[in-house]
């Protein structure tokens, strides 16, 4: 079991656009079954390339008993239907805000054995793909939020970097209770 360091808010991998991946290779599977060991570690249902520093189109999942990993995904179809749900991170840990998806999702993309596979998700899977995707596009579900919570979130994640204590932490006990 390989546990992998989770790059946080400020790192600049995060907001760079991962590159295909041309042929998957023993070492894409092996870096699969890191990335899982992570995420589970974590624990997150979904983690990519970039959050690891591997600057690929990959990502892993685990949503129930489904579990797998895609090279170059790609949506290729959306819903219409939006959900509106909360949605955080692992690498903006702490935080989580309501993010509007589309309900279901058709995606295309290479499995970890280098077949070309086609899933259709809907709800949480879903959610979890178009994450992950923008994951590898170098988007943060912080940029989905309007301006005013973005900026609250954007103030978070800045006291988070810094390393100051929060709003709840500076509050006298009483009003913390």
């Amino acid at each position: 079991m390989a546990v992998l360091a989770i790059r946080t808010f400020g790192d600049p991998t995060l907001r760079q656009r991962a590159h295909e991946v041309d042929k998957v290779t023993k070492a894409h599977r092996q870096l699969v079954k890191d990335m899982i060991d992570t995420m589970r570690e974590a624990p997150g249902v979904g983690l990519a390339g970039p959050q690891i520093g591997v600057l690929e189109r990959v990502f892993v999942y685990e949503v129930e008993d489904d579990v797998g990993a895609l090279f170059n995904p790609c949506i290729v179809e959306r819903s219409s239907e939006t959900l509106i749900e909360e949605e955080g991170c692992l690498s903006l840990p702490g935080l989580a805000y309501e993010v509007e998806r589309s309900r279901s999702v058709r995606l295309e993309g290479i499995d970890e054995k280098g077949r070309s596979v086609s899933i259709e998700a809907s709800d949480l899977l879903a959610r979890v793909f178009q994450h992950e995707i923008d994951h590898l596009d170098g988007v943060l579900f912080v940029d989905r939020l309007d301006e005013e919570t973005k900026r609250e979130a954007m103030r978070e994640l800045t006291r988070q970097v810094l390393g100051l204590p929060g709003p709840s932490t500076t509050a006298p006990l009483e009003e913390r209770l």
